[in-house]
């Protein structure tokens, strides 16, 4: 009943316009086509000029009644999401700033230029000047916007600091795995052929394979494997080295301002360093709910709206007692390789559904 009101409020307005529209062409007859032309490019030029005042105070309302709701609202929460950041304003000030002062030349001379009695058409064909100044000026503004660009993209996709906390991110059809070295402090090797999806999701290489030319390696054997949320220390740069397993995905971290490609078989880098703890940041956005978002923001599939984890950004002492918690993904694989040395206080079964801990500041 509703779909059929609808159409029938449609249908009716369009023949409400066109009645109107016909009896215009009524009255442009009686009174002539010349007298009624002028009368309306009279009334369409006021119906401009007051379109412009509305349509400024609009975006004027428009900014002020949604800017909280977006992510320039809130600070950012990395030190590289602070100069996206940055140009990001720099953007939106000349572009602004060029924006509304041609809409309202461009609305103001519709209204000052109007068919009158006694003025005339001059006409302009061309000017050398005028196109130098209106081709050259956007171009040398562009050309420092895409400099400071590749500046910061460089920075950001360059070499981590030293002290970096470096955490292996791999897509898969539909979520997030985390991997962090373990005691050795190096990660160990994997192969793709050898992913078992309960026990090895990264196909981690912790025996001899003679099928594939595998040799066991041990340094694989403390790493630490993780699903959907990772942990990074606040004020600790921390590096990304990023892949996918299945299809290309996308790591986007919209609170960080930073996003960079999963590509499977090419892993992609980039590096942060995170500003507030998620507590901190809930206190900021005066949201008690808020969480840092992993998204992915590369159409992947059928399940892509739902490929979403968190980081949890916490102190060191935090970060510490998470790693205590955690033991290596191979001890999960072969419980019976686990002895007094290796032993934890959770659960073994380190590759799970983590869960935040309670934050303590």
């Amino acid at each position: 009943m509703t779909i059929f009101l609808t159409i029938t409020a449609i249908v009716l307005i369009f023949l409400v316009i066109f009645q109107i529209s016909k009896a215009n062409e009524y009255i442009s007859i009686i009174k002539g086509e010349e007298k009624a032309r002028k009368q309306g490019n009279r009334i369409n030029a006021y119906l401009m000029l007051g379109f412009m005042i509305v349509g400024l105070v609009g975006v004027w309302y428009c900014n002020k009644l949604l800017y909280k709701k977006t992510l320039l609202g809130f600070p950012a929460a990395s030190d590289h999401g602070e100069k996206v950041d940055q140009m990001l304003w720099v953007t939106l000030w000349i572009t602004g700033i060029v924006f509304i002062i041609t809409q309202i030349l461009l609305f103001w001379f519709s209204f000052k230029y109007r068919e009158q009695e006694g003025k005339k058409v001059f006409y302009f064909p061309h000017s050398n000047k005028l196109e130098i100044i209106w081709t050259s000026v956007p171009a040398i503004v562009l050309a420092i916007l895409i400099i400071i660009g590749l500046k910061n993209w460089y920075i950001i996709t360059g070499d981590a600091p030293k002290n970096a906390l470096e955490v292996e991110v791999t897509g898969k059809q539909f979520n997030w795995i985390f991997r962090y070295k373990g005691k050795d402090d190096v990660f160990g090797k994997k192969y793709f052929k050898v992913i078992d999806e309960a026990s090895n999701p990264l196909g981690l290489v912790w025996k001899d394979n003679e099928t594939y030319g595998l040799k066991d390696d041990e340094k694989a054997h403390d790493d630490i494997v993780v699903q959907q949320t990772m942990y990074v220390v606040k004020g600790q740069p921390v590096k990304m080295i990023i892949g996918s397993r299945d299809v290309i995905h996308d790591v986007g971290l919209p609170h960080f301002r930073l996003k960079m490609d999963a590509v499977p078989g090419i892993p992609t880098t980039m590096w942060f360093t995170p500003k507030y703890t998620t507590k901190e940041m809930k206190e900021i956005t005066k949201n008690p709910d808020f969480v840092y978002e992993i998204s992915c923001d590369q159409m992947c599939g059928n399940g892509h709206y739902s490929m979403k984890g968190i980081i949890e950004v916490v102190t060191q002492q935090e970060f510490d007692a998470w790693m205590a918690e955690k033991s290596p993904a191979y001890l999960a694989a072969f419980p019976e390789k686990k002895n007094d040395s290796q032993t934890t206080a959770s659960d073994p079964a380190s590759i799970s559904q983590d869960k935040p801990i309670a934050q303590k500041q």
